[in-house]
Protein backbone atom coordinates (compact mmCIF):
# COMPACT_ATOMS: atom_id res chain seq x y z
CA UNK A 1 0.00 0.00 0.00
CA UNK A 2 2.88 2.38 0.80
CA UNK A 3 4.35 2.00 -2.71
CA UNK A 4 0.91 2.49 -4.28
CA UNK A 5 0.39 5.68 -2.23
CA UNK A 6 3.79 7.00 -3.32
CA UNK A 7 3.05 6.23 -7.00
CA UNK A 8 -0.38 7.89 -6.74
CA UNK A 9 1.24 10.91 -5.07
CA UNK A 10 3.92 11.16 -7.78
CA UNK A 11 1.21 11.05 -10.42
CA UNK A 12 -0.69 13.92 -8.74
CA UNK A 13 2.51 15.90 -8.12
CA UNK A 14 3.23 15.92 -11.86
CA UNK A 15 6.96 16.60 -11.55
CA UNK A 16 6.53 19.81 -9.51
CA UNK A 17 9.39 20.30 -7.03
CA UNK A 18 7.07 21.52 -4.26
CA UNK A 19 9.79 21.46 -1.57
CA UNK A 20 11.52 24.68 -2.69
CA UNK A 21 10.75 28.13 -4.14
CA UNK A 22 6.94 28.07 -3.88
CA UNK A 23 4.90 30.92 -5.35
CA UNK A 24 3.10 30.98 -1.99
CA UNK A 25 3.09 28.83 1.13
CA UNK A 26 1.62 29.00 4.61
CA UNK A 27 -0.75 27.56 7.18
CA UNK A 28 -4.46 27.37 6.36
CA UNK A 29 -7.27 25.48 8.02
CA UNK A 30 -9.12 23.30 5.52
CA UNK A 31 -12.50 21.67 5.83
CA UNK A 32 -12.34 17.92 5.24
CA UNK A 33 -13.72 16.50 2.02
CA UNK A 34 -15.90 13.76 3.53
CA UNK A 35 -15.84 14.33 7.28
CA UNK A 36 -16.44 18.09 7.58
CA UNK A 37 -13.96 18.72 10.40
CA UNK A 38 -11.44 21.55 10.20
CA UNK A 39 -7.75 20.66 10.04
CA UNK A 40 -4.71 22.92 9.96
CA UNK A 41 -2.40 22.11 7.06
CA UNK A 42 0.70 23.60 5.40
CA UNK A 43 -0.18 24.70 1.86
CA UNK A 44 2.19 25.19 -1.07
CA UNK A 45 1.22 26.84 -4.37
CA UNK A 46 3.62 26.11 -7.21
CA UNK A 47 3.44 25.63 -11.00
CA UNK A 48 -0.32 25.42 -11.21
CA UNK A 49 -0.80 23.05 -8.27
CA UNK A 50 -1.84 23.54 -4.65
CA UNK A 51 -0.36 20.94 -2.30
CA UNK A 52 -1.05 20.43 1.39
CA UNK A 53 0.92 18.68 4.09
CA UNK A 54 0.64 17.98 7.83
CA UNK A 55 3.92 19.81 8.54
CA UNK A 56 5.75 22.82 7.11
CA UNK A 57 8.93 20.75 6.96
CA UNK A 58 8.52 19.77 3.32
CA UNK A 59 11.25 17.76 1.57
CA UNK A 60 11.55 15.78 -1.68
CA UNK A 61 10.38 12.73 0.34
CA UNK A 62 7.21 14.43 1.61
CA UNK A 63 3.96 12.96 0.35
CA UNK A 64 1.23 15.58 -0.05
CA UNK A 65 -1.99 14.95 1.88
CA UNK A 66 -3.72 16.33 -1.19
CA UNK A 67 -3.24 18.20 -4.47
CA UNK A 68 -5.54 20.61 -6.29
CA UNK A 69 -4.81 21.24 -9.96
CA UNK A 70 -5.35 24.93 -10.73
CA UNK A 71 -6.61 23.90 -14.20
CA UNK A 72 -9.72 22.53 -12.42
CA UNK A 73 -10.29 25.75 -10.44
CA UNK A 74 -13.17 27.97 -11.51
CA UNK A 75 -13.09 30.69 -8.84
CA UNK A 76 -11.73 31.72 -5.46
CA UNK A 77 -13.46 34.27 -3.24
CA UNK A 78 -14.20 35.26 0.33
CA UNK A 79 -16.74 33.08 2.17
CA UNK A 80 -17.27 34.60 5.64
CA UNK A 81 -20.95 35.20 4.85
CA UNK A 82 -21.44 31.59 3.66
CA UNK A 83 -19.83 29.63 6.49
CA UNK A 84 -19.90 32.37 9.17
CA UNK A 85 -16.22 32.10 10.10
CA UNK A 86 -13.56 34.84 10.09
CA UNK A 87 -10.98 34.94 7.26
CA UNK A 88 -12.85 32.23 5.29
CA UNK A 89 -12.58 31.71 1.54
CA UNK A 90 -13.88 29.18 -0.92
CA UNK A 91 -12.22 27.55 -3.91
CA UNK A 92 -14.61 26.23 -6.55
CA UNK A 93 -13.34 23.49 -8.83
CA UNK A 94 -15.01 21.50 -11.59
CA UNK A 95 -15.67 18.76 -8.98
CA UNK A 96 -16.14 20.47 -5.63
CA UNK A 97 -16.32 23.60 -3.47
CA UNK A 98 -13.67 23.68 -0.75
CA UNK A 99 -13.55 25.99 2.25
CA UNK A 100 -10.43 27.36 3.93
CA UNK A 101 -9.68 29.60 6.90
CA UNK A 102 -6.66 31.91 6.94
CA UNK A 103 -5.10 33.30 10.13
CA UNK A 104 -5.81 36.93 9.18
CA UNK A 105 -7.62 39.03 6.61
CA UNK A 106 -4.30 39.84 4.93
CA UNK A 107 -3.42 36.12 4.67
CA UNK A 108 -6.86 35.43 3.19
CA UNK A 109 -6.47 38.20 0.59
CA UNK A 110 -2.91 37.08 -0.25
CA UNK A 111 -4.08 33.50 -0.88
CA UNK A 112 -7.08 34.66 -2.95
CA UNK A 113 -4.79 36.89 -5.05
CA UNK A 114 -2.06 34.25 -5.51
CA UNK A 115 -4.46 31.47 -6.49
CA UNK A 116 -6.48 33.89 -8.63
CA UNK A 117 -3.31 34.84 -10.54
CA UNK A 118 -2.46 31.14 -10.99
CA UNK A 119 -5.97 30.49 -12.39
CA UNK A 120 -5.61 33.40 -14.84
CA UNK A 121 -2.09 32.27 -15.84
CA UNK A 122 -3.39 28.77 -16.53
CA UNK A 123 -6.35 29.99 -18.60
CA UNK A 124 -4.05 32.35 -20.56
CA UNK A 125 -1.66 29.47 -21.32
CA UNK A 126 -4.61 27.47 -22.69
CA UNK A 127 -5.57 30.33 -25.00
CA UNK A 128 -1.99 30.90 -26.19
CA UNK A 129 -1.31 27.22 -26.88
CA UNK A 130 -3.64 27.00 -29.86
CA UNK A 131 -4.91 30.56 -30.28
CA UNK A 132 -8.50 29.62 -29.42
CA UNK A 133 -10.57 28.85 -26.34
Amino acid sequence: AQLFNRLKAEERVGGVEFWHSPERCGWLTKQGEFIKTWRRRWFVLKQGKIFWFKSEEVSPNSIPRGVIDVSKCLSIKGAEDIIHKAHAFELSTTDDIMFFLADSDKEKEDWINAVGRAIVRHSNSLIQDDGSY
